[in-house]
């Protein structure tokens, strides 16, 4: 039977644990604050096949120097960490000689679990993806070193987590001026219709009408402030929108294809 170590019991952790067991694993679950039959990481880690780092960017080191006494399977570390984070682990595994792989979960895993979708690069990536599919997961390996993984993740997230704020600001900044059903509307509908040309109508308008822009979204962060919200992003749009009308962002290399979007 293949054992597994979960080191962090948080939202994920816990998740992680409850199926790998239903999956037919034998779990091992450690966490700081949460009471358990192990007294450190590295008594959950001994003789483990794989262990399951799933605390936090600031613990992932701790944890690993942690365990790494008692380890003889494979480190995979789960954490949401810059790339430079996963390669510094990396090293210390290598230093220990253990294999060790850089996995990024790529959605909520609430409702998910162990299935939900995960990325994985590293030196061990191979050995974590065939030891977690045999037991329900799906976990892509990507070629390249530990960091890759984590890459991928993390530009999504400058995306996604910035439309995100993006949308609470203006909803915030809608509510305040009593027209938030109206706006909420307009960006259903904005999304609703997105397409493949979508991201270059963004890119290439923001490049083509920088200058105008900019001094549109003064205006927007302006009305924000008279409403008495936060301008957060209009303020970092503005300051971006300044960076390209001045041909200091390397966006604006980007081809004009397309209707840019007004």
């Amino acid at each position: 039977m293949t054992v597994v170590a979960v080191l962090g019991l948080g939202e994920a952790g816990s998740e992680f644990a409850r199926d790998l067991r239903a999956a037919g694993a034998v779990v091992r679950g450690y966490d700081p604050v949460v009471p358990s039959e192990f007294s450190a990481e590295a008594d959950a880690a001994e003789d483990a096949d794989l262990v399951l780092s799933v605390n936090s960017s600031a613990a992932a080191v701790g944890a690993l120097r942690a365990g790494l006494p008692k380890v003889s399977g494979v480190w995979a570390d789960l954490n949401t960490a810059s790339p430079g984070k996963k390669r510094e682990l990396a090293a210390i595994a290598a230093d220990a000689g253990i294999g060790f792989a850089d996995v990024a979960i790529m959605a909520p895993v609430p409702g998910r679990g162990l299935r939900v979708p995960m990325l994985a690069s590293g030196p061990a990536a191979d050995a974590v993806s065939k030891l977690l599919g045999a037991l329900g997961a799906s976990v892509e390996v990507l070629p390249g070193e530990a960091g890759v993984a984590a890459e991928r993740k993390l530009l999504r997230s400058v995306f996604f987590k910035g439309m995100s704020a993006a949308v609470v600001e203006a909803l915030e900044a809608a509510r305040a001026a009593g027209v938030e059903d109206w706006l909420r509307g307009v960006i259903v509908d904005e999304l609703t219709r997105a397409d493949e040309s979508t991201v270059e109508r963004l890119v290439t308008g923001s490049v083509k009408h920088a200058r105008r822009r900019t001094d549109e979204m003064a205006a927007a962060a302006e009305m924000l402030g008279e409403l008495g919200v936060a301008a957060d992003v209009a303020a970092a749009s503005r300051d971006q929108l300044a960076r390209l009308s001045s041909g200091s962002s390397n966006a604006t290399s980007v081809p004009r294809l397309g209707e840019e979007l007004r």
